[in-house]
């Protein structure tokens, strides 16, 4: 055990934590030159194209040092974006230390801290990295002086590296064998190891990704999860390299897979403890904590018959991303599909082009919203996760809406537009801190619901790229919101209906009607697109009739006759638009759900 080190890279996006990873495995041999490739990690098509991390990965190393001794490194390389620190928190429970990575030209940011805080609540060893600093525009002194006050180390802690030509790269070996703890536990307890992560696969059912912390389990043995409290045989154990490599035996300090021919996604839950039936440890290990989803929307299937397979796709997907929420629910325009909850909006994106690509299912997605408690005249308090769970407004007496603390770093220049915008978002200033004199930390109080749908795009392309931003739940507090429906010839869709703050609502009314008039397709009679809270219309558009020309075959003749053809087309219409039904196109659902 004191020749195995377990350690994870934490970073801010695009501070190149999976090119410093390649790095790492080609140093120690781990893929072959001719298996070689960017981002040898991210196995997904979707995080090549877009060039970030969305899963945790897990690899086992061999580094011979220079004391003469092989030690075996397992690595586990996490996502950056904030949508995705549910995996970084799982990875940092299954290790001893942390790679700190900061970027040379860019310098500490907002999910840097983030991610810092957490890998210190675990107790882990932080070995600050200097990356990038081949750049010519790499800040080596200024970012080294940020991260001593940051972490309160010294200026030779900090290793120096590039991801991109292997500058560095011994010198983080030896840091990680020298400076992160050896794994305790004791291999002749009973077994007790961590699960941090899973996966489906089509032919052997589920893989679960385990961290041994006591005891040592044996293929074969009879193994038995605590939560869930069911027994399986351990059918293979073994590593995970590139790919899995099977083994007999796996003891204390080691972090490795088990397929044990489950098939039912719901047996395996992600922080689960396992351990043997013979020999079973007391208690489970303290894991991480349930997900809190941020924001909820409705997933249904384009055609309702497909909505079982949706429902298999889910609990797959499930299982590779543990902070995936959701719950059956109906819709009077839509059918039968689910309620999901994600941790943010490019982790609704994400889940949707993974439904599509993994699983083919083509799915529609309703308005993004966050959970609101609303309160009732009686007291009572309801959780509001769709427009349609709001009581109605002579019951209600208040509803209350969650709020979250921002943190932006960004350059000085930009904190004029940045305040402006997040004022615009009802936000409230709570302080700000100039880090260095060229950097500044604005702090604010805002409600979730503002940030969710083109928060992080905004601040972005005000800010040119150089903000960034990380948040954290803070509490719900009261607000004037309503609820927002759209009628189509007075018959309201629901799936179009809205939680609102009322200062917002006229605009956002208008703006849905807008784009339901360009998307619907014009009928043989009127069509009134009208959006309102409760009774009261606040804004309308109009589609005008499809007409035929009836009094095309008068020739000539007297006025009269053509008159009487027009009135009897008149009253045609009058009665169609008594019966005539709306029909929403699918594609009108998805158009209107990417109101910029």
């Amino acid at each position: 055990m004191k020749n195995i080190r377990n350690f994870c890279v934490i970073a801010h996006i695009d501070h190149g934590k999976s090119t410093l990873s390649d790095r790492l495995l080609e140093f120690t041999q781990t893929i072959s030159a001719r298996n070689m490739q960017a981002q040898a990690l991210d196995d997904m098509d979707i995080e090549r194209e877009r060039g970030i991390t969305i899963k945790s990965h897990a690899i086992q190393m061999y580094y011979n040092h220079t004391d003469g001794e092989k030690y075996t490194c397992n690595l586990i390389d996490t996502p950056g974006h904030v949508d995705f620190s549910y995996e970084v928190s799982r990875s940092i429970a299954a290790c001893e230390g942390a790679l700190l990575l900061v970027d040379a030209s860019q310098g500490i940011q907002a999910q840097t801290i983030s991610n810092l805080y957490l890998a210190i609540e675990h107790d882990l060893e932080i070995i600050p990295v200097l990356n990038k600093v081949d750049m010519e525009s790499a800040m080596i002194d200024e970012v080294s002086d940020q991260i001593i006050d940051l972490i309160g180390c010294d200026k030779e802690d900090i290793v120096l590296a590039s991801g991109k030509t292997g500058i560095g790269v011994q010198d983080i070996m030896n840091a990680i064998v020298d400076r992160v703890p050896a794994p305790k536990g004791d291999p002749k307890a009973p077994l007790q190891a961590l699960i941090f992560d899973s996966m489906f696969n089509s032919y052997r059912g589920v893989v679960a990704y385990f961290r041994i912390m006591n005891g040592t389990m044996k293929k074969g043995d009879v193994v038995r999860f605590v939560n869930t409290e069911s027994e399986y045989e351990a059918q293979e154990i073994g590593i995970l390299q590139l790919e899995q490599i099977p083994q007999k035996t796996l003891s204390a300090g080691n972090v490795g897979y088990i397929i044990t021919g489950i098939k039912v996604s719901k047996e395996i839950k992600v922080g689960d403890t396992i351990t043997t039936k013979e020999q079973p440890w007391g208690e489970a290990i303290q894991g991480f904590e349930d997900v809190k989803p941020m924001v909820f929307a409705g997933i249904y299937p384009i055609d309702n018959d497909d909505f079982e397979d949706l429902r298999d796709s889910l609990e797959k997907l499930q299982l590779n991303d543990a902070s995936l929420v959701f719950e059956p629910e109906s819709s009077n325009a839509l059918g039968f599909g689910f309620r999901c909850g994600f941790l943010g909006m490019l982790h609704l994106e994400i889940i949707q082009e993974r439904l599509s690509r993994e699983f083919d299912q083509e799915v529609i997605t309703t308005i993004p919203n966050v959970s609101y408690m609303a309160y009732t005249q009686k007291g009572e308090g309801i959780l509001v996760n769709t427009p349609n769970d709001l009581p109605d407004p002579s019951a209600l007496q208040r509803v209350e809406e969650p709020y979250i603390s921002a943190q932006i770093i960004t350059k000085p220049e930009y904190i004029g537009t940045i305040m402006t915008l997040c004022m615009e978002k009802r936000g409230i200033l709570e302080k700000q801190t100039y880090l260095t004199t060229e950097r500044v930390e604005l702090s604010f109080e805002l409600p979730l619901a503002e940030i969710v749908f083109d928060f992080y795009d905004r601040l972005k392309s005000i800010s040119r790229g150089y903000a960034s931003f990380d948040y954290m739940p803070t509490d719900y507090r009261e607000s004037n919101l309503v609820r927002l429906d759209i009628l189509l010839n007075g018959d309201m869709v629901d799936a179009l209906s809205a939680l609102v703050h009322r200062s917002k609502a006229e605009a956002f009314g208008r703006k849905i009607c807008k784009k339901l008039k360009e998307l619907l397709p014009r009928q043989q009679f009127v069509i009134a697109i009208q959006a309102s809270i409760g009774a009261k219309v606040i804004a309308r558009e109009t589609i005008s009739a499809l007409r035929k020309d009836v009094t095309a075959k008068c020739y000539g003749g007297d006025i009269s006759r053509k008159r009487k053809l027009l009135e009897k087309q008149k009253k045609g219409k009058k009665k169609m638009r008594q019966i005539g039904n709306v029909e929403v196109p699918q594609k009108a659902f998805l158009d209107v759900l990417k109101l910029d």
